[in-house]
């Protein structure tokens, strides 16, 4: 990473502002002024460190409903309507999704007790893949439903869309459904109202990318079967080292200041992510909402314009030796790598695929000439190793850039545990789709007659939105559910759109 001798000492004073900082929200400190409450992930994996008894006994209910439930599942003591539970259905979005998607391709295997099935868009052919994949095994399908709040869209469409599904196989969603949420949420009280099979627990202070850790990430990994105790303690021996007030000895801390020092602390660089192993190629994926939903801020914690972030992008290797590794070797200078490299190879029997020569020695050869390559070319890269990809591991994995994050927005004085972003598009999402039904609402209205998107902006007062409407027109008119009409002509501004009943 070209870091100078005197470097770690310069940044001293800020990395120590950034310990004391992350002592105090381990002990409970207010992290997250815009809702309030604090940010406890850590506790989630060592529940003596909570600061209340309640907190930490809700945590280690938490993990003995989930090692029971898992347990009842497999046993077939809890069955669907067509006996025991084959395969998960997991229906989430952002954290509720990407954490467990990327443990179960890290860690799954053909003999697991349970597959895995996602429904993590609003992409209405994606859900109908889905569903068609599993539609003969439905009633030895469990579907887990995950939302704090039980309000989110996204969430919401997707298990309508499976409900839907299992009524039209006959089934009773209720009686194949579990909820993953906050109490009292809406979707707690629905679980309630329709019978659901079990209820579990989210709090509020675990935010959706630091949530893999809680029962979102550990009940799928444990009907997955696997050892979901043992990813927790990955995250707690992770957590133990990465408390060090020691720059030199804190693995987080050189890692935030690597970052730090490649981006020149104002988000300069692209951060892209290689693991050298198939069963992280998700990784990237999971990073990607973790570290840029965390640092991605217009404003410091002072209220101060900063716009920091570091995008995030990545793939595998050795396959981006293929794609675009040749633009960050030579082309334009705006990217560092983090490698992930695993050592043992992961498989019984070896094959010379020449004297001498295992895939898994060309794999390792891969890596090393493309860092080195890298580094000759003045690209900087730094590498994490770990002996094999276990529970274990991916629990440390985790942990190490739950925490490098959590440094890195301390040294760059922003809130990581916000997200005044995310919220701004859904209430964005919101006014389209009020937009939406002005423009169902007027075409319904006028018996057939034909208006161009400008004259239908200028009808109900939403002259600034044009370009929508023509958009949420074409959309409508696509899709055969409302009976939306268009006349092409020459350019979109002299197209014509109408209402015809059905």
């Amino acid at each position: 990473m070209d870091l100078v001798d005197d470097f770690f000492e310069k940044m001293s004073p800020h990395a120590q502002r950034a310990f004391a900082e992350m002592e105090a929200l381990e002990a409970g400190a207010i992290a997250n002024p815009d809702e309030n409450r604090m940010v406890g992930h850590y506790w989630l994996r060592n529940p003596s460190l909570a600061p209340s008894t309640a907190i930490r006994e809700q945590i280690e209910s938490a993990i003995d409903q989930v090692r029971t439930f898992a347990a009842d599942i497999h046993s077939g003591r809890v069955q669907g309507q067509g006996g025991i539970f084959k395969n998960y259905l997991l229906i989430g979005i952002g954290g509720s999704a990407l954490g467990p998607q990327f443990l179960a391709h890290a860690l799954g295997n053909p003999r697991d007790r349970m597959k895995p099935f996602f429904l993590d868009n609003t992409d209405p052919n994606g859900m109908w893949r889905v569903l068609q994949t599993i539609y003969t095994e439905l009633n030895q399908t469990l579907c887990i439903v995950i939302s704090k709040s039980g309000a989110t869209k996204e969430t919401r469409n997707g298990m309508l869309e499976a409900k839907a599904a299992f009524a039209r196989a006959g089934l009773d969603f209720g009686k194949h459904a579990v909820a993953i949420t906050q109490k009292n949420s809406q979707l707690d009280n629905l679980a309630v109202e329709e019978s659901w099979i079990a209820r579990f627990p989210m709090w509020d202070w675990v935010g959706g990318r630091t949530s893999e850790t809680s029962v979102v990430g550990m009940l799928p990994a444990a009907l997955q079967g696997f050892e979901f105790v043992e990813c927790l303690t990955g995250a707690k021996l992770c957590d133990e080292v990465t408390r060090a007030k020691s720059v030199r000895r804190n693995p987080a801390m050189l890692m935030a200041l690597a970052w730090f020092s490649a981006v020149e602390g104002t988000g300069k660089k692209n951060m892209v992510v290689i693991p050298y192993r198939d069963r992280l190629e998700l990784l990237s994926k999971y990073l990607q909402q973790l570290i840029m939903e965390s640092l991605g801020k217009e404003l410091d914690r002072s209220g101060k314009p900063v716009y920091q972030g570091i995008t995030v992008m990545g793939n595998k290797g050795a396959t981006d030796q293929h794609s675009y590794i040749q633009q960050i070797r030579d082309g334009v200078k705006n990217s560092f790598v983090v490698f992930i490299e695993v050592l043992e190879d992961g498989i019984k029997s070896k094959v010379n695929v020449e004297s001498g020569f295992t895939s898994g020695d060309y794999l390792n050869g891969f890596y090393l000439g493309t860092r080195q390559a890298l580094y000759e070319n003045g690209r900087l890269s730094l590498t994490i190793t770990i002996r094999n990809v276990t529970a274990t591991s991916i629990g440390a994995l985790i942990a190490i850039f739950e925490r490098a994050v959590g440094y890195y927005a301390a040294l760059t004085n922003i809130n990581a545990y916000h997200q005044p972003g995310v919220e701004a598009g859904k209430k964005a999402a919101g006014s389209i789709l009020i937009l939406q039904r002005n423009i169902l609402d007027f075409l319904g209205s006028t018996n057939g007659d034909r208006f161009t998107c400008q004259q239908i902006a200028k009808a109900i007062k939403r002259e600034s939105e044009t370009e929508h409407i023509y958009k949420i027109c074409n959309h409508l008119e696509s899709n055969d559910i409302i009976s939306i009409h268009r006349s092409q002509n020459q350019t979109p501004a002299t197209d014509q759109f109408y209402y015809v009943g059905k």
